[in-house]
């Protein structure tokens, strides 16, 4: 998936769940911020940033794309863009636990709300739910990073999609190359991986992918184990 042309810039502060101020050369401007989580491990004052300019009738003109570690690491910020790396990877015939489904539809209804994807081969259904991960720590990545009541709800319609006999998968992707493993952050959210591990116990399935980040493209990687 390549990105639109990217503009640098320094992160100041956040301003809202989806804004923040940055430096834009020599001026101050507004930037979305396309992700709800906490990512206090991201919005640093003085990271770099690269931003994408959007058109169209809207509060800011640009959407934050990319954020830069000390180390180098740059990081995808936007929780839009793993829905987009997984049908990619998907199409092109990359993910391996997905390729004896030949037909995908997007955010197809399941329970009492929507998950992400369906699809559809000559074995039956399957229902994926695809959730962000940008935190890693010493290796490993993590989510949530927040309490996440509707994590915990698409966990519930995954086990319950299992049950009535279509496959079930949670897929966690991390946005950056540097997770060498996942496992869910109890620490944030105890509920979220006790009722993961249970679902896991009970049939549906979990994956997890790290992804290579350039300033031209983000890229689905390969697959990481998942810890629980």
């Amino acid at each position: 998936m390549r990105w639109p042309p990217l503009i640098p810039a320094v992160f100041l502060r956040r301003l809202n769940r989806f804004a923040v101020e940055v430096r834009l050369g020599r001026r101050r401007t507004q930037a979305h911020l396309p992700n709800s989580g906490r990512l206090h491990e991201l919005l640093i004052p003085g990271y770099p940033m690269w931003l994408a300019r959007r058109e169209g009738p809207r509060r800011t003109r640009y959407d934050v794309q990319l954020v830069a570690l000390p180390d180098g690491t740059l990081v995808s910020a936007d929780a839009r863009v793993p829905n987009a790396l997984f049908r990619e990877a998907w199409a092109e015939g990359r993910l391996a636990p997905f390729r004896r489904y030949i037909r995908l539809l997007p955010e197809p209804p399941l329970g009492e709300g929507r998950v992400d994807f369906r699809l559809e081969g000559p074995e039956g259904l399957a229902y994926v739910e695809v959730k962000s991960v940008t935190l890693v720590e010493d290796g490993c990545g993590l989510f949530p990073d927040a309490p996440t009541e509707r994590g915990r709800r698409h966990l519930s319609a995954l086990q319950a999609a299992y049950a009535a006999g279509a496959q079930a998968f949670i897929v966690f992707i991390v946005q950056r190359p540097d997770a060498r493993a996942f496992r869910p952050h109890d620490a944030a959210d105890p509920a979220f991986g006790r009722m993961l591990r249970a679902v896991v116990a009970g049939g549906v399935q979990a994956l997890a992918y790290r992804c290579t980040v350039s300033i031209e493209e983000i890229r689905l990687a390969e697959a990481i184990p998942v810890i629980l």
